[in-house]
């Protein structure tokens, strides 16, 4: 596509695409083919003016080619995309701001004084509704207040002051109807489905497809731990289905024959077989908006206080105005009093400060469901880690396999690699990689497989029952024994190894040995923490005492606990925080569900579990373990934000109202600084909580 380079500096290019229009679908498709590019480091599309800004690293004869071989039309974006990246919101309340702003200012110069005041009378009376119909409620909140200054304001013809009242009321309104559909609309997207792969049933067999190929009546099966990709009726298996995303049921919901399923549920237990009968990602994405538009997850505890208090402080304004009147009898002052109400700026910055983090955690990669777990983060003292693929690194590789009977280890691989496939876990999938690098076929050779959490997997191939998992799995609970002969081999497996123990008919037929190294940031992130107000740091893991006394050695942790179950870590977690301890629970698998649903504040590892993701408050990228430093770093900040605005908003408007009372300064005077200050409040609270140099070091 042809464009004009507008400003050049090395790694950075701002171009205007040659184009009269682009409209928000075009600005949409250029930002997705951009950042799917290797070469681009960030891209941001201006779809006013048709210009990009990309920061880029390596040849810039390969930026330019990139782009002239740009054409809409050859994009291939996922399905639900366009819908809900949330560019046209964002556009659509700028506009009624700027609007806002621009008819309040202009309507003075074009507009006659009579006429005006007839607009702002008419405007008024809403505002005076809204108050009568709270006292018809017998509620004294901010609407009260609200509708007492502007009737005051109009019975005295003091359209100024009225009309300035309502201009900053109007704005804080637009302000918080925007701040509340993009935290819908982040949380929504954060929820939204990126499956990519599905098992579909073809006659008796499984077969791995691409989602994209899957059409209605097609049958698909969902495993336990994994995401349920389609709405669908169940046509065999008993299951329970977690259906929070949706419901909010805390409770999972069991499922059976005829049963409807929902896209972007999880399968907590059992397994199921659906007759799909919707795919399109763009009702989902609608769908998961609707359900959670009045969701209180949003909202954090101090922006629920602050609504609170600014309706707990009217009765003392409508009385300190009242007071002031029958003391002085001046109804200047009295106003003066009513023109300073402190619900303006408390109702307006704090949800904008709560916005800003959410907002600036996205671009560290950090995706936050809702501000309430921004302040749980904040106040924690206690972090529990699960070991594999939190602080190891989230891509463990085989680095053996060791025979314990006469097949070879490539054969035993394919057969660990057909039963791992088919469930969600780091541990799972680098069997199933191992298979595939030396280029190891495994078509479906066993019957149904079951999984049972935080042990194993079981399944029978000719007839013959096969079990693979951990130590207490396979040689407590399925009281498998190690062939005669071959206990020398099992004493001296490798010590810095996790193990994956496969059996075949009670006879132990091999153990596979991952290498899962501890993260090179793993120490200085824990060393962190407690620089940042974390007390108390755990890790909790199923592996072997051996395994994971080394990796606390390693890492620095406080305490570690090994061979634990998913109900001792979430039992460990209770525990805390009936000590009245603030708990975060990190953690990337199935068996760490219970805990991350018991923490104040859950975070799923990215590429972990379906189900670890939708039951976790926030989720971080599994590249960077020093994410949770950042998202510690930008909860407390805010948090210390948000009690600075408090004390500012407080000790400002305090003074206003004294210096009004005292007759120092007029209504409309009081009015202004008011408003000016509310406003400054609000940009303050958009800012960014770390510096750049911050960003960079996370």
């Amino acid at each position: 596509m042809k464009f004009v380079i507008k400003h050049e500096i090395k790694g950075r290019l701002r171009v205007h695409m040659a184009q009269q229009r682009m409209t928000y679908e075009q600005a949409d498709v250029l930002q997705y083919y951009l950042q799917q590019s290797d070469l681009v480091v960030d891209a941001k599309v201006y779809e006013q003016t048709a210009d990009v800004v990309i920061s880029y690293n390596g040849d810039r004869a390969a930026m330019i080619h990139l782009l002239c071989t740009f054409k809409y039309q050859m994009v291939e974006v996922p399905e639900g995309y366009l819908e809900s990246t949330g560019r046209e919101l964002n556009s659509e309340y700028k506009e009624k701001l700027i609007c806002k702003v621009v008819w309040h200012y202009g309507k003075k110069l074009i507009l006659p004084a009579p006429i005006r005041n007839v607009i702002t009378i008419v405007n008024g009376i809403r505002y005076i509704w809204k108050g009568l119909q709270s006292l018809r409620h017998r509620r004294l909140d901010v609407a009260v207040l609200d509708a007492t200054g502007i009737a005051v304001s109009l019975l005295r013809q003091d359209m100024g002051t009225a009309g300035s009242v309502m201009f900053l009321l109007g704005i804080g309104e637009l302000l918080e109807e925007w701040t509340h559909k993009k935290s819908v609309g982040d949380l929504a997207r954060s929820m939204s489905l990126n499956v990519e792969k599905v098992w579909q049933k073809v006659g008796d067999q499984e077969i791995l497809v691409s989602a994209s190929t899957i059409e209605k009546d097609d049958e698909i099966i969902v495993h336990a731990g994994n995401i349920i990709p389609f709405d669908g009726v169940v046509t065999t298996g008993d299951a329970t289905v977690n259906q929070a995303s949706l419901t909010g049921e805390s409770v999972p919901v069991a499922k059976n024959i005829d049963s409807y399923v929902y896209a972007g549920t999880v399968l907590e237990e059992g397994e199921l077989t659906i007759c799909v009968k919707a795919t399109g990602s763009a009702t989902k994405y609608e769908k998961i908006v609707t359900m959670i538009e009045d969701s209180e997850k949003l909202k954090s505890n101090l922006e629920g206080k602050a609504e609170h208090l600014a309706d707990k402080l009217v009765p003392y304004t409508l009385g300190g105005t009242l007071l002031t009147w029958l003391l002085t009898r001046n109804v200047t002052k009295a106003l003066s009093i009513l023109m300073v109400d402190f619900s303006c700026a408390l109702k307006l910055a704090m949800p904008i400060s709560v916005l800003s983090a959410i907002r600036e955690a996205q671009q560290c990669d950090i995706t936050v469901k809702g501000g309430k777990y921004l302040e749980a983060v904040s106040e924690a003292t206690t972090i529990v880690f699960d070991k594999t693929g939190t602080l190891t690194k989230a891509k463990p590789t085989v680095i053996d396999v060791i025979p314990f009977n006469d097949s070879e280890p490539e054969e035993l691989l394919r057969i660990a690699a057909c039963l791992e496939e088919h469930f969600p876990h780091s541990m799972a999938k680098a069997v199933v990689t191992a298979a595939k690098q030396k280029k190891l076929e495994h078509e479906e050779m066993h019957s149904k497989v079951e999984y049972i959490v935080a042990h194993g997997i079981s399944s029978f191939m000719e007839e013959k029952r096969v079990v693979i998992g951990s130590y207490h799995f396979v040689f407590e609970d399925e009281q498998c024994v190690i062939p005669e002969g071959k206990e020398v081999i099992f004493n001296n497996l490798p010590e810095e190894c996790s193990c994956l123990y496969m059996a075949i008919d009670q006879q132990l037929a091999a153990v596979i040995c991952i290498e899962d190294p501890v993260r090179e940031e793993a120490a200085d992130v824990i060393r962190d923490l407690r620089d940042n107000g974390i007390q108390k740091i755990v890790m909790m893991t199923g592996d072997s005492e051996r395994t994971a006394a080394a990796i606390a050695h390693k890492v620095g942790v406080d305490e570690y606990y090994s061979e634990v179950l998913p109900e001792d870590k979430a039992n460990f977690v209770e525990q805390e925080k009936a000590l009245g301890h603030k708990v975060i629970m990190i953690g990337d698998g199935i068996n760490d569900s219970p805990a991350l649903s018991a923490a104040d504040a859950g975070v799923a590892i990215s590429d972990g579990a379906a189900i670890a993701r939708e039951i976790a408050d926030i989720t971080i990228a599994a590249d960077n373990l020093h994410e949770i430093v950042t998202l510690k770093k930008i909860s407390n900040r805010l948090m210390q934000r948000i009690h600075r605005n408090y004390r500012f908003i407080v000790g400002f408007n305090a003074g206003l109202i004294a210096l009004g009372v005292g007759g120092i300064i007029q209504p409309t005077t009081s009015s202004l600084l008011h408003n000016t200050s509310t406003l400054y409040i609000g940009l303050k609270s958009m800012e960014n909580l770390l510096d750049e140099q911050e960003k960079m070091n996370k």
